[in-house]
């Protein structure tokens, strides 16, 4: 059995693997730090002394490869979420409180009731998104659309921002159209709200984890790359401790971060700007009536997610709160939360998380730079959520992304 080797733990490395043990490879798998998951993790943070996720991620019923890759690893449970497509909002400007709920079916219905649709729109205003799907590769988000009105402000603005942790401003129309035609162009079974549950760790990573070592995968944190030797091959793997020679018929996956894969590669061209995000715990049990997710529009908070243990929020494109002093974005996020939920609780223990480089700027020029998975070296391939994946930075991306890299291989 031919060995392949993956170096990068995240999810798309796992994905990565898992494809080529399904193409009956023998995998070694080689993380960097002492865990797998990579910005979707959880740890048990000691100041709340509980498990928390490193981010917040939501996932709709539409992402066809997280679907595949949960089922495989028996996860499938893991994630919860309404029967239904439903998104609560709240707009902290002038109290406003509504559910936007697409029908199931593709035929857009949905736009012609005012009980379903944001308030105070026409159904003729969300006509111009289907010009998204036609968006061209140099086109910004408001080169397609108007960028105004109540529509903008209190559902695509802050749709956008999230899913592509960009300001619309700047943002590819032809990322946000990719978005918009996987998902809600396909009715509301396909953008459903899923959330993890109970954390990240125990939905995607752990039963990978698990799965790849119940196949033989040979798994091995905290083992970072130091160098790759190649000629027009990888020939060798050069870790901190110790050194993997590539025979010509093994295969190589880098799914690590675009800033670590132009180290290792001199001369690849990758997304080299990016944004922030900011995500906030409260060490308190959601309100009996909280919706598991709740949109804010006019505060600091983007989304409230319910756990039973706590109340979590993100926030996208946050550049602007990575040096704000921490005691006082925390007064600030739960100033929203509270709002937004009726807590009339003083602030419980808190956490604040910040990820500097959370995604690529998804830009049209960050995206010209995004690379495909097959590399110049006949036997390199690359993986993650920044490579050429014709969607933004999410997990169905950086899953698609392995499984796309694995398929270039020549296993059996």
């Amino acid at each position: 059995m031919r060995r392949a080797h993956v170096v990068g733990a995240g999810l798309a490395g796992l994905s990565a693997a898992m494809a080529l043990i399904e193409k009956g490879y023998s995998v070694r798998l080689s993380e960097a730090a002492p865990h797998a998951g990579g910005r979707c993790r959880s740890y048990r943070d000691p100041k709340l002394g509980v498990v928390i996720d490193n981010g917040n991620h939501l996932v709709l019923s539409g992402n066809t490869h997280v679907g595949a890759y949960l089922e495989r690893i028996g996860a499938s449970g893991g994630l919860i979420g309404p029967e239904e497509a439903i998104f609560d909002f709240a707009d902290l400007r002038d109290g406003a409180r509504w559910r936007l709920r697409p029908n199931a079916g593709p035929i857009p219905w949905w736009i012609a009731s005012s009980a379903r649709r944001v308030p105070g729109t026409k159904a003729r205003d969300y006509l111009p998104l289907a010009k998204l799907g036609r968006a061209g590769r140099d086109e910004t988000i408001p080169d397609s659309l108007p960028a105004k009105g109540l529509l903008w402000e209190r559902l695509l603005d802050p749709f956008f921002v999230s899913a592509l942790n960009t300001p619309s401003a700047t943002a590819s129309a032809k990322l946000a159209g990719a978005i918009v035609t996987g998902t809600l162009q396909k009715g509301g079974r396909a953008c459903r709200p899923l959330v993890a549950h109970p954390t990240l760790g125990a939905t995607f990573v752990d039963p990978a984890l698990a799965w790849l070592k119940a196949k033989g995968a040979d798994i091995r944190l905290g083992r970072r790359l130091r160098a790759i030797d190649a000629g027009d091959r990888v020939i060798g793997l050069t870790f901190a401790d110790t050194s993997d020679p590539i025979a010509a018929d093994e295969p190589v996956i880098l799914a690590v971060p675009a800033w670590s894969a132009t180290e290792l590669l001199p001369g690849l061209t990758a997304p080299d700007q990016h944004h922030a995000i900011v995500n906030a715990h409260f060490l308190m049990p959601a309100p009996a009536n909280a919706p598991l997710l709740t949109g804010v529009i006019g505060g600091t908070a983007h989304w409230i997610f319910a756990f039973p243990d706590r109340l979590s929020v993100t926030i996208s494109a946050a550049d602007a709160l990575c040096d704000m002093d921490r005691d006082q974005l925390a007064a600030r996020i739960w100033a929203d939360v509270a709002a937004t939920l009726s807590i009339p609780e003083p602030m419980p223990p808190w956490q604040i998380v910040r990820e500097r480089r959370a995604t690529f700027a998804a830009t049209p020029a960050q995206d010209r730079r995004r690379p495909a998975a097959r590399t110049s070296l006949a036997n390199l391939f690359l993986a993650g959520d920044w490579t050429q994946t014709g969607l933004p930075a999410t997990i169905e991306g950086a899953i698609q992304s392995g499984e796309t890299a694995a398929a270039l291989t020549d296993g059996r």
